[in-house]
């Protein structure tokens, strides 16, 4: 059971966990806990500013988020346990202030000692959830996690390493035998020398996939503020439906093309072994949510979820000396592994290739190197819309019902075929809302319509913009 930054932020919050938990009490669970909400941006700025010289100003930075841990403890906790955690945070406080001097006066030495400050955020969370799961008479046991995650020393982006199967079944399966709760943070492990790393963002999920796995977990559950897997964004639909039951490839896909519910890392340790992915809703428990797991059967309609990512960078390359040359795509992508700039979707011609990226920060030295292979143009502001479902490759007529609703809005980079479940088009970014509001009511609010009643409506929505914005068609 893995319990996300929300699900924690406040004395409501861990009151709703501890209920949950002790539902699940019987089915021998283990607890993986985010930082408490916003606290892990606290520290990561904290950071900063010791890199900047100021340690006195970073750790005082973090006074506000100290004192949200210790109101927590002083509200839910007997006079004992407070006690001790009141001790737990004076001693984190002291070991945060020295690690910002260090940083201060050696910036050089920053990767590392970052990993061990952001750390914090989640073995406070953990150990303060582990204290008030067992003042509710649950039993429960703190673990520091990086005795069971053992990474690479990749600090930041930490990769597992196989030595962790072991050290968590050495760990976990004492405690689980014993009837006791084990309590541990996510997002943090190890190195085999004892190191402190992190997983990268979100990689809470991660851990929680990870040690699930290593245990052979019945199930994996995700709970966070949101009623499981939604059909689209809900902050650009209102009216987005949870989706019951998906694949591992319609999660993984919607994971990685923006759906923000899941960490895309989070679902290959369960497809290894198989192991069902819920997500659920700490805020509404009863609520179904999703349920992920190897196979799922399409949906009526086959799509079953419009996933957006905003902020895209599309990168072209054009070059005559494509047309029957050998290499030409591997001198390509060596360029973006040469700077570590991960690509998320591509689109060839004989002559160009266009190429999506969201992490814009070696793109001037990219763009110097793409310049040897050719004349090299940059687009910014651009949105990836992926439309996801089971079966989406061998049903007739999709395509022409997603681009004849949004006939009057440009769209490039179409990728269809890569994926058997994934349907994927770039928009201007300034555009994204309004593609993925008339997709959402052609496939999840008005499927009994006809395409022509639909494009009927979408041409008299558009001219009524086109109206209101005093533009001339």
């Amino acid at each position: 059971m893995k319990f996300g930054g929300t699900s924690v932020e406040d004395t409501n919050a861990f009151r709703n966990v501890t209920a949950i938990v002790k539902v699940a009490s019987a089915s021998r669970p283990v607890v993986v806990v985010s930082a408490i909400g916003g606290f892990t941006n606290s520290l990561l700025q904290s950071v900063e500013r010791a890199i900047a010289g100021d340690a006195r100003g970073a750790t005082k930075s973090l006074e506000k988020d100290f004192e949200r841990h210790l109101a927590i403890a002083k509200d839910l906790l007997g006079k004992e346990a407070h006690a001790t955690f009141v001790s737990t945070i004076g001693d984190a406080r002291g070991k945060i202030r020295q690690l910002h001097k260090i940083i201060a006066s050696h910036p050089v030495t920053s990767p590392p000692l970052q990993d061990e400050i952001v750390a914090y955020g989640e073995q406070l969370s953990s150990q303060l959830l582990a204290a008030v799961l067992s003042e509710n008479g649950l039993g429960a046991r703190y673990v520091d996690a990086r005795s069971c995650v053992k990474t690479d020393e990749n600090y930041g982006a930490a990769t597992p390493q196989t030595e962790t199967i072991e050290a968590t079944k050495v760990v976990l399966w004492p405690l689980l035998q014993a009837a006791r709760i084990p309590v541990l943070g996510g997002f943090i492990g190890s190195t085999v020398r004892g190191v402190t790393t992190t997983l990268g963002r979100g990689g809470s999920d991660y851990s929680a996939a990870i040690i699930g796995a290593a245990i052979g977990a019945r199930e994996i559950q995700i709970w966070t503020d949101v009623s499981g897997v939604l059909t689209a964004d809900p902050r650009v639909v209102p009216q987005a439906q949870t989706i019951p039951v998906l694949s591992y490839k319609e999660a993984a896909e919607l994971a990685y093309f923006g759906a923000k519910v899941l960490h895309p890392k989070t679902i290959q340790p369960a497809i290894d072994l198989s192991i069902p992915v819920r997500v659920c809703n700490s805020r509404a428990p009863k609520e179904a949510g999703t349920l992920i797991v190897s196979e799922s059967q399409a949906a009526p309609q086959t799509v079953k979820a419009i996933a957006h990512k905003n902020g895209i960078t599309t990168v072209q390359v054009t070059s005559a000396r494509m047309l029957g040359a050998y290499g030409f795509l591997r001198k390509l992508f060596e360029v973006f592994d040469q700077h570590r700039t991960e690509v998320d979707v591509v689109t060839t011609s004989e002559v160009s290739v266009s190429l999506s990226i969201d992490d814009t920060t070696s793109l001037e030295a990219l763009k110097a190197d793409l310049k040897g292979l050719g004349k090299v143009d940059i687009e910014e502001r651009r949105t990836i819309i992926s439309i996801v479902g089971e079966g989406l490759l061998n049903t007739p007529g999709i395509a022409a019902r997603v681009f004849s609703v949004i006939s009057d809005i440009n769209v490039s980079m179409i990728s269809v075929g890569a994926s058997s479940v994934n349907l994927t088009f770039m928009v201007d970014e300034p555009h994204a809302a309004q593609t993925i509001t008339r997709l959402h009511q052609i496939f999840f609010e008005r499927t009994d319509r006809g395409i022509d009643d639909e494009m009927t409506e979408v041409r008299s929505a558009s001219r009524t913009v086109d109206d209101r914005e005093g533009v001339v068609a």
